[in-house]
Parts: structure tokens; sequence; C-alpha cells
């Protein structure tokens, strides 16, 4: 083989057509170009891979030994760049290639319900998904290791845009014989002078500074009661302790328990947002928001 020169596309495309055309000629009208373009290309790739390709004379062209062992290479070459030009138009147009997203639980399975929307309109683009805490997902988003993450309650993230999705209500739990339990929906400043349980800021951020803010927002001050622990041992506890009550929000269903009360909180919502990086989104983004609002509560 020739050191000195390179094989081309357009090579092996010429020695396909003038195989399957059986004559220069037609080859070229073929390809829309002379014949004597086609000719020159044939010559140099033969000096590329050292063999001749077709049997020459003045009533025909044909395949050589060496071409007709060549043609299926050649087909199965143009082949494979045809398939990766059309995989690299589908990653360009968001229906191929690989999404990585960061997720949160999700009130009724909403991130899955979203998900067999995403695979109804994009069927070959895979989805990994990644459970991280918040600031890992965030700095995930933000190295390119993840292509977008899931966040509740935050209204500011360095570096990221904030695109919100999902807007969903809060639930207070209280004592179930607390005169409070007997409303249908219970606001902050009915519950002023009842103790809070919230998880100190350190645990979450964003979900502590949305009650906290609603809190100031109503011109409220709740006194502190224990601390927030689990959503299970904090609602067993307000059910046999000193009357208390806490705020939550779904995630997959509302719970029940004894001599507690769950009632929706007037005003405050929790919003969902899709933090990605600055810009427009990608295709595949474009998709995933597109599938992410369709997705209903429940």
């Amino acid at each position: 083989m020739n050191q000195g020169t390179r094989m081309e596309l357009r090579q092996l495309e010429y020695f396909v057509a003038v195989a399957e055309e059986g004559g220069f000629g037609r080859a070229a009208d073929r390809l829309s170009i002379v014949q004597s373009a086609v000719s020159q290309q044939i010559r140099r790739l033969e000096r590329e891979l050292g063999v001749p390709l077709f049997d020459r004379s003045t009533r025909h062209v044909r395949l050589s030994g060496a071409g007709e062992r060549l043609l299926p290479e050649a087909r199965a070459v143009l082949a494979a760049v045809r398939h990766t030009r059309q995989v690299a138009a589908d990653i360009g147009a968001g229906i191929d290639g690989v999404l990585r997203l960061g997720i949160v639980h999700g009130p009724g399975d909403r991130v899955f319900r979203t998900l067999n929307e995403l695979a109804a309109v994009a069927p070959r683009l895979q989805v990994r998904l990644r459970r991280l805490p918040l600031p890992a997902r965030l700095a995930a988003v933000r190295t390119g290791e993840l292509d977008a993450a899931l966040v509740r309650a935050l209204t500011d993230a360095p570096g990221l845009e904030l695109l919100p999705v999902w807007t969903d209500p809060l639930y207070v739990a209280l004592p179930a014989v607390h005169p409070l339990a007997r409303s249908a929906e219970i606001g902050l400043r009915d519950l002023a002078r009842l103790p809070l349980r919230l998880a100190s800021r350190e645990d979450n951020p964003p979900f502590h500074d949305l009650v906290t803010g609603a809190c100031r927002d109503a011109g409220v001050a709740p006194p502190s009661g224990p601390p927030f622990t689990t959503l299970q041992e904090t609602l067993a506890r307000i059910g046999a302790e000193a009357p208390s009550w806490t705020v939550f929000y779904e995630v997959a269903g509302l719970p029940e328990f004894p001599r507690v009360a769950i009632r929706p909180l007037a005003g405050p919502r929790l919003t969902t947002s899709l933090a990605v990086p600055p810009g427009p989104p990608t295709p595949a983004l474009r998709h995933l928001l597109h599938s992410l609002t369709r997705v209903t509560p429940g």
C-alpha cells in the first residue's frame, strides 16, 4: 500500500458507483460529475490499495478479483459513514444520545411519568438518572458531569439557570385534637402561636428558607419546637407529644398517622426547577423540558 497518500471516502463512493453501474460513464452520470474525475480517483485508489480494482477493455469494465473482494468492504464503510452521520444528526436533534439527569423524589412518581413522556418523543434518547445531595447535584451540572438536575425550593444557583417546571402545595401536620384540625385549609397566621418543628437550615437550606421566608412575609414568628427529623418520626411525635406542627411536601402520597391531622397550607407553594447550564438549551433538554411541563400533578 502506498504510504504517501490517504484513501478518501469519495474514492470509495466512485468505486462502488462504477462497480454497480458497470462503467465509468454511467457512474459519472449517477454522481453528476465528469467521467475523467471518476477515472482519476479510481486510479488513485488503486495506487493507494496496491491492487487493480477493474479489468478494463475497450468494450467493458469489469471488477477484478481484488475488486470483487473489496466491494463489500467499501459498501460497509460507506454504510457505516451514513449511519454515523445519521446518529450525529439525531443527537443534534435531541432524539438520540445520552441525557444525564440529577433527580429528586417526585409526587406520584412524577419523574418516572416524565420519562415515559420523553420516551414517546425521543425513544432512542438514553436517560441516565443520578440521585445526589443538592450541593453535589448542582456541582455536577456546573462541571458537565450532569446535563441538568431537578431541584426544589431553590431560588438562586450561581453559574446556572433555574427553569421552573412544577409547583406543588405544602401541607401542615398538627395534632388531630387541635381546633385548627377542623379547618379545610390552614394559614400561617393561624399557626403563629404553635411551636414549629423545622429541620435546621444546614439540612435543607432551600426548604428552610422557603418556610421561614413565608412566615416572615405573613408577619408571624412561630416558637421553635423540637427539630424535624424524619417525616415518619416527626408525625409520630406530633400525635403523641405536646401540641406542635410541621410543614412538608408530598412525595409518595399523603401519610396517615393516628392522632395526626394533615391539611393544605394556604399561601406558599413549593417550586421544582430544572437547573441547567446558562445559554440556549440543547435539543435533548428542550425535549426534557417539554415532557416535564406535560406531566400534571398526581
